[in-house]
């Protein structure tokens, strides 16, 4: 499941959990000795279901519930529904949802949803759509491991420009968490969500797309047309998505930005390649990093000259002051080498085992004509946005219409 990065509600006499306890509920009879313990809470703050498996009937009486007790529906700030669909058919989970995600929008307070590691595919899109544009209140959003695909990966993007303009309207904040990893949201989907991401600006603490197939061409898209605009992101997290030389320059090119705020950065797995890696870390020669106290960058190619010229010094001169958390493992470094025993020696924090390094060989790069067609396309952002505003509109005149007595 996808760790969190904002700080949850602690357990109290206001949260209510049957967490991982895989119980099949699936009539409306099997909800309700879950439904009585709730019913005997003053107020509920947060419900966390996750770990269980719910039907369409026992769906059904838990939104009732949820939508007519106000000490649930004006009271709930977290939901945690993670998991919760195990063995469930395609059409009962399309269904549950959208018995669900309307009551949600009902609940004034509701900032966290978790809804990860449940089999949404593309069939459920709509709802989530919907309830994502509309979720005005919404803080943190966790939709990892949904088996979206690069298509709902563009609604998403879509949904979230369009919840930023309503948040705007409404005077509420930007989301600050946006975490959709292990999606399958490719290339297709980095336009649509770069300018989704660009939209809650400086409301967006932390992002993590890992895992999602995303190659050089729509790493560079998400970047530099979505998250080079939250300049207060604290955590981010690419993780095992490709990146190859152009993709990270154009990351070496924003991160400065993130000097003051950025915590954690996460580009494992990640190919940075050798001029690439050396691009990246020789910003953190160059910058302070004040807040920066995890960094993760595992099978990037990273050569001993990199480490030699920029993270050593970086190290040594004080750039990277907070930094207890490094992984290195899996880079081009020689083994029993003097920079090596510099770095165990200059780095006080907890250095990762690096038992896995790359042999450096004196072959050409093999990839240069693929990084050729992987190239930043140009995009008009601007003319996206005004289609996403225009389809708001639209929108919203056909529910007046349907609305008209």
């Amino acid at each position: 499941m996808a760790t969190l990065n904002f700080t949850p509600i602690h357990a109290s006499s206001d949260v209510y959990s049957i967490a991982g306890k895989a119980l099949k509920l699936t009539s409306a009879e099997d909800v309700q000795p879950y439904l009585k313990e709730l019913s005997e809470l003053e107020k509920v703050t947060k419900i966390d279901f996750s770990g269980n498996t719910i039907g369409i009937d026992a769906s059904r009486e838990l939104a009732h519930y949820i939508r007519d007790h106000a000490a649930v529906r004006d009271h709930i700030v977290e939901i945690n529904f993670a998991d919760l669909y195990t063995s469930r058919l395609v059409d009962e989970v399309v269904e549950s949802l959208c018995l669900f995600l309307p009551v949600f929008l009902e609940c004034p307070n509701l900032s966290i949803l978790n809804l990860s590691d449940n089999a949404f595919g593309l069939r459920t899109i709509d709802s989530l759509e919907n309830y994502i544009s509309n979720a005005v209140g919404l803080q943190h959003l966790i939709l990892s491991n949904n088996g979206m695909g690069p298509f709902a990966g563009e609604r998403i993007g879509k949904a979230l420009y369009q919840l930023a303009q309503r948040k705007i309207a409404a005077g509420k904040p930007l989301l600050e968490t946006f975490i959709c990893g292990r999606n399958r949201l490719e290339n297709g989907s980095a336009t649509n969500l770069a300018v989704g991401l660009k939209a809650h600006g400086a409301g967006l603490k932390v992002v993590k797309l890992y895992q999602n197939g995303i190659r050089p061409r729509g790493v560079a898209t998400l970047i530099k047309y979505g998250l080079s605009h939250n300049t207060k992101l604290e955590v981010l997290d690419l993780q095992d998505n490709t990146f190859t030389t152009p993709a990270s320059l154009v990351l070496a090119e924003t991160l400065p930005m993130w000097k003051d705020t950025l915590m954690e950065l996460n580009v494992n797995d990640c190919l940075l390649k050798g001029p690439g890696s050396d691009a990246v870390i020789e910003v953190f020669n160059n910058n302070k990093f004040e807040e920066l106290h995890t960094l993760r960058l595992q099978y990037n190619e990273i050569t001993q000259d990199t480490l030699v010229n920029h993270l050593l010094p970086a190290l040594e001169h004080g750039k990277l002051p907070s930094l207890k958390f490094l992984e290195l493992n899996g880079n081009r470094f020689e083994e029993d080498s003097d920079p090596l025993a510099a770095l165990e020696d200059v780095f006080d924090g907890e250095l990762d085992e690096l038992d896995d390094l790359e042999e450096v060989d004196s072959e050409e790069e093999e990839e240069e004509e693929e990084e050729e067609e992987e190239r930043l396309l140009e995009i008009d952002v601007e003319a996206l946005e005004k289609e996403f505003a225009k389809l708001q509109m639209d929108e919203l005149a056909a529910e007046l219409e349907n609305t008209h007595i």
